[in-house]
Order: C-alpha cells, then sequence, then structure tokens
C-alpha cells in the first residue's frame, strides 16, 4: 500500500490488502463474526450501511491509555472522517458494520494509540541512509583503514580521485581500539587515496577528517574555534583532524549535498519504516530551512505518512538574540505552515554536550572526576547562561511557542528550568508546556521543578541500561552518587512530573519496543545488567502512556491524539501480541501488523510495500548490536543531529 499524507484525506486509503489481516465483509458476515444475532445483521443490512465504520477492529486487547474504569474493550470503529467512532465490546460494536465495512480480526492482540516520538531527526536518518556506515564498531587503526579502503573502492575508486569526498557515518567517536587511542588525521592521510575523507561521529558532536578536507576548509593553527564548537588540537597547536559541536560546520559547508530527489527518496524509506514501527507523530528535534524544504516535497509527493511537529533550531547566537531568534522562528513558519502534515510551535536549543569519557562536554554542577575518584576541573560546556535561556524563552512563551532543550547534564538541566522559572514569572503563563530532552543526570534538589513548572521530561530510555557506555566510560568519572540519579523516570513521575518519550534516531537506532521495554526493565535487550530498576523502573502502563498519551500532551496535541476514544483522531496500531501481559522481556520483539493515522492505513504489514517495511523493522529491532549500540552510547544523544 502506497503511504500518503494523513492529513491529505480522512478515509482508509484502498484497495486493502486481503491477505489475512483485512477483509471486507457484508453487514451479516461482519455481524457474525462479532457476535451479533441474525436480526442484527438483517437490521445492518436493510440500514445499507448507512452511518457505518470504515474500519472494525475486534477481537483485541485495547489499551486505551485512559484513566477512567469500565470493562475491558475489545474492539474499536473508526469512522468515515478519520475518528474513533467507537470502542467497546465486539457485540457492541456491531451496529456499526455496513456492507463495505473493513473488519481486522487482532487475534488477541493489543490495539493502542500510536506512537508519538517527542524527540527524533527522521530526515537525518534519511539522509544518513545515503551514505557508507561504521555502525559504530570498535576497530583498530588497521581494521579502520581496511573498512575505509573499501568505502573508496564502492563509491567511485580511482574513478573518484582526487576531489570527490569520502562520508563515512556512524563513527564511533570512542571506537579507537586499543581504548584510549586518539584520532588524528595522519591515521586517514594514510590511506591510498588523495581524495577529502570526514567521518561523522555517530553522536553528531564529533567528525574526524583527514588534511586534505581541513586543508579545503582552511583549518589552521591560527583559526578560532567557532561559538558553540570547539577545533581539536595537538600539543604543537595543529589541528588534529577532529571537530566537536558546531566546528563540524566548518568542514561539512564544503561536502557536496545529495540532490533533493536523492534526499526525498531516501526520507520517503525511512518515514515507512517509522510507521512499520508503529510511529505516527514525531516532533523532529532539528528543523531549519533544508528539513523544511524536504518536508514540502515529501508532502507534495504524498509520502509523509505521520504527523510532524517541527522544532525549529536556533544556535548559541540566535540565544542572545530573543526579538530576532523569534522573527527568524516566525518567518519560517510563514512560508511552510500550509505544507500538509505539519504543526509549528517549537523551537530547539542546545545547552550542552556529551557526557561520557573522554568528551566530557555535558554541563555538570560538580566536575568530572580523573577515573579514580579525584575531582577534576572540568565541569563540561555550558552553551547558553540561564539569563538568555530565560529570556529567550519569555519571548518565545509570550508568542504561544514551546521550548524544547537539550538539557543531558545536572547543571544543563537546572538552566533550563531556571530559564523556565523566569519565563513563568514574567509572562504570567502557567501552561507553556516546555521541555527538557535526555536527562540522563538531574539533580535531585530539581525533580519537583518539573511539575511545578509544568515542563516534559522528554526521556529516551532505551540508554538506561548496564552496559560499557553507562558503567566503564561513565561511573568512574561522575562517582556512584550522581550515577544513580541517572535517567530518574519513576523519580521523576513520583513527584507529578509529565513523562515524555523519544527515541532520538538516528542518533540511535529506531527499536521502538525495545525502547519501551528498557524503561520497565532497565536492561533491554542488549544491556549487561539493570540499571537501578529497582529506583528508576517505571510501570508497563506508565511507559505505554509515556510514549502515546503523554508526548501528545507535549506537542499540545493531546485533544487529537494519544488515547483511544470516541472523537479522537484513528491513530491506531495494532500489534502481533498483547503488550499489556506479555513477559517484559518479549515486548522488545514486537511487531506492527498495521498503524494507521487520522484513519488512513500508513502499514499494513500484509501489503508488499508492508513486509519490505516490516522487513526493515526487524532487522533495526534485531540489531547487529552491540556495534550500534556502542555507536549510540559513545555519544549518541548528546548529538541530536547537531
Amino acid at each position: 500500500m502506497t503511504s500518503t499524507s494523513p492529513l491529505s484525506s480522512p478515509l482508509l486509503s484502498s484497495p486493502l490488502s486481503r491477505r489475512g489481516l483485512l477483509g471486507a465483509v457484508g453487514a451479516a458476515g461482519a455481524a457474525g463474526l462479532l457476535g451479533a444475532g441474525p436480526a442484527a445483521a438483517a437490521a445492518a443490512t436493510a440500514s445499507g450501511g448507512r452511518g457505518s465504520a470504515a474500519l472494525v477492529i475486534h477481537n483485541a486487547r485495547v489499551f486505551t491509555g485512559t484513566a477512567g474504569g469500565g470493562g475491558p474493550v475489545e474492539a474499536v470503529a473508526v469512522g468515515r472522517d478519520g475518528k474513533i467512532l467507537a470502542t467497546g465490546s465486539g457485540s457492541a460494536l456491531r451496529r456499526h458494520i455496513g456492507r463495505d465495512t473493513e473488519v481486522v480480526d487482532a487475534h488477541g492482540n493489543t490495539v493502542m494509540s500510536g506512537i508519538h516520538d517527542g524527540h527524533v531527526h527522521p530526515l537525518g536518518a534519511g539522509d544518513r541512509s545515503l551514505r557508507p556506515s561504521l555502525e559504530g564498531a570498535e576497530t583498530t587503526l588497521p581494521e579502520l583503514r581496511e573498512l575505509l579502503a573499501g568505502f573508496l573502492a564502492d563509491t567511485g575508486g580511482a574513478g573518484a580521485e582526487p576531489d570527490a569526498w569520502l562520508v563515512v557515518e556512524d563513527w564511533n567517536p570512542v571506537g579507537l581500539l586499543p581504548t584510549g587511542s586518539v584520532p588524528h588525521h595522519s591515521m586517514l592521510d594514510a590511506l591510498a587515496t588523495r581524495r577529502p575523507v570526514a567521518l561523522v561521529g555517530g553522536d553528531g558532536h564529533n567528525l574526524w577528517v583527514n588534511r586534505r578536507a581541513l586543508e579545503i576548509a582552511g583549518i589552521t593553527a591560527a583559526t578560532p574555534d567557532p561559538v558553540g564548537g570547539r577545533i581539536v588540537k595537538g600539543p604543537d597547536g595543529q589541528p588534529s583532524g577532529v571537530l566537536k559541536d558546531d566546528a563540524q560546520d566548518l568542514v561539512k559547508r564544503h561536502i557536496p549535498e545529495p540532490s533533493r530527489a536523492e534526499l526525498v527518496a531516501a526520507c520517503a524509506k525511512v518515514l515507512e519504516l517509522a510507521a512499520a514501527s508503529g510511529v505516527t507523530t514525531m516532533m523532529d528535534a532539528l528543523v531549519g530551512r533544508h528539513e523544511l524544504e524536504l518536508y514540502q516535497a515529501l508532502s507534495a509527493a504524498g509520502k509523509l505518512p505521520q504527523r510532524i511537529v517541527p522544532a525549529i533550531r536556533l544556535d548559541a547566537e540566535q540565544t542572545k538574540d530573543p526579538a530576532g531568534a523569534l522573527a527568524y522562528a516566525r518567518g519560517l513558519r510563514k512560508e511552510f505552515e500550509g505544507v500538509g502534515g505539519l504543526r509549528f510551535g517549537m523551537v530547539k536549543v542546545f545547552l550542552d554536550g556529551v557526557i561520557e569519557y573522554p568528551a566530557q562536554t555535558a554541563a555538570l554542577l560538580k566536575p568530572y572526576l580523573d577515573g579514580n575518584g579525584k575531582p577534576t576541573g572540568n565541569r563540561g560546556e555550558l552553551y547558553t547562561s540561564a539569563a538568555d535561556y530565560g529570556r529567550l524563552t519569555a519571548a518565545f512563551n509570550k508568542a504561544g511557542w514551546q521550548m524544547h532543550a537539550h538539557g543531558l547534564g545536572d547543571r544543563a538541566v537546572r538552566t533550563a528550568l531556571d530559564g523556565y522559572a523566569y519565563a513563568r514569572r514574567v509572562t504570567g503563563q502557567r501552561d507553556a508546556r516546555n521541555a527538557v530532552a535526555h536527562l540522563q543526570i538531574v539533580d535531585p534538589a530539581d525533580l519537583r521543578r518539573f511539575a511545578q513548572l509544568g515542563v516534559a521530561a522528554c526521556m529516551q530510555l532505551q540508554w538506561a541500561a548496564e552496559d560499557t557506555w553507562t558503567m566503564e566510560a561513565l561511573l568512574p568519572y561522575i562517582g556512584p552518587e550522581r550515577h544513580r540519579w541517572m535517567y530518574p523516570a519513576r523519580s521523576l513521575e513520583r513527584v507529578g512530573a509529565r513523562l515524555t518519550g523519544g527515541s532520538d534516531w538516528p542518533v540511535d537506532a529506531l527499536q521502538v519496543w525495545n525502547q519501551l521495554r528498557t524503561a520497565i526493565d532497565r536492561q533491554g535487550a542488549y544491556g549487561t545488567g539493570e540499571l537501578h530498576r529497582e529506583l528508576e523502573g517505571l510501570s508497563r502502563t506508565s511507559v505505554l502512556r509515556m510514549h502515546t498519551s503523554g508526548t501528545a500532551w507535549q506537542l499540545r496535541q493531546e485533544g487529537l491524539t494519544g488515547t483511544v476514544e470516541p472523537d479522537k483522531a484513528a491513530d491506531l496500531v495494532v500489534l502481533d501480541r498483547d503488550v499489556t501481559r506479555c513477559p517484559v522481556a518479549d515486548i522488545s520483539g514486537t511487531g506492527v501488523r498495521m498503524t494507521l493515522v487520522g484513519g488512513r492505513v500508513v502499514h499494513d504489514a500484509d501489503s508488499a510495500a508492508g513486509r519490505a517495511a516490516a522487513g526493515r523493522a526487524a532487522r533495526a529491532g534485531s540489531g547487529p548490536r552491540p556495534a550500534t549500540y556502542a555507536a549510540v552510547h559513545g555519544g549518541r544523544h548528546h548529538a541530536c543531529g547537531h
């Protein structure tokens, strides 16, 4: 089935697959499936389907996500306007069956709201898919050179010499073996090529290039660090070839972009993957004109299956000029607000960077340790002050916009909260719904402030597991007292904070259901142990709500989506198991049989396109890891495409 924009038409796509999952039946047959008697079937037939549903899903265990009581819900009727017409028992919903109603047998598995991804970079995933990937591999230098030599051959070989860039994605900034090896351009210069070479960190915060790339960019010992970035230099004062954060742009501006057609095709493919994973709404957490033009093209081509909330990215300089920043955001909204599937009103600011050793640029209240328990002089990097962030927030909140801050270390989290508190005092607004994303370390003194200020705690809990990156690369450098407050989900929930969820894809792989599972058991499919599960693990119900109605609240669309109840948009998923009752470990392997957005089927696992997308989703959900997992933990969420 061809994916189309969910907002272009509220009706179900047609024709639907007839292969097992779906089937159009006559009124009498459908009524029989749902346990109706002959009289009801005759009445439905006599009505000619007048007022009948476009789709009825039955024999389901429906997770409504609502707080109300009542008996189990086992069926959902979707109206022809793309909204949920009714929920209840199969027998109660028989009255909504007409001659052309599609009927889905869920086989006792879960039907629920689609997943709302509150922090993701889907177009970045499309862009990355066009280039070779190291998949976060940990390698020795000879192994790395062998891989890169293969990429050079695959991307044109001798015919690409000397000027075609080799750009490789998903380099692991801490993956050069033996552990502690420091990247330098001389290691890449030894490759048998004159081409400029750039290795893009899977964390998004690091770029490693050869001397040719440095020369093209004009980077020398005299080049100053840009605001929000750093040119790493050796003891001799010469650039090492590693560029951090905004310094990456010094090189990236010289790398040719793929064609618009190539990007649109690649992005359409990854959006199909998201639909096959059950994602129905996404907040793109890093958007500028380039991304908005891509969304415009995707929407025009009918290849935008999700609802998209673009968060317009503001750089460090813009945060010092609230009026200018607001004018910039308003200008983009005015230009692109007519694009179907987009809803504006969010901006994004980076407050800090990376916490794991050796980068350690996440902003901490107390210094990093040296690995032996002694404090260093490093508290990380804070890109924007609380005063500047507060003034910026006040300007945007007053104009009706929401703020979304990348806050990873406890000092960055406090800076965001201080800024939000200032804006609340100045504007008097009590429902701004600003957010802080990632929250790897939160000082316990700041937990209650999330509820007091109405701030969304947007967490990526697939990272909340014991592994190399939360233990060896972090515990010795922050100590056990702070380590205990890693991803404090239950502590935040206990004091009344609103929990919301996001994947940070492609900084991390899109593994939606393992993400949910890890939020519960704090180990997931790839952890070596449970990361403070007894203190911070969430209940199954909390996790399901966090990734549906919780994130819908964050995005100001809880009146439209996030729960399964009449008059809400039919943004639904039909799963291949009952995630409300299956063993927690089995949640990781969940497959999505069908995804609907606004009543439109955007993924049908029994269609040809759906089978292909489901296959990609299954491969993404099962690895290969730990290579990819190591990459994302080497700097994963710190990047956010930065």
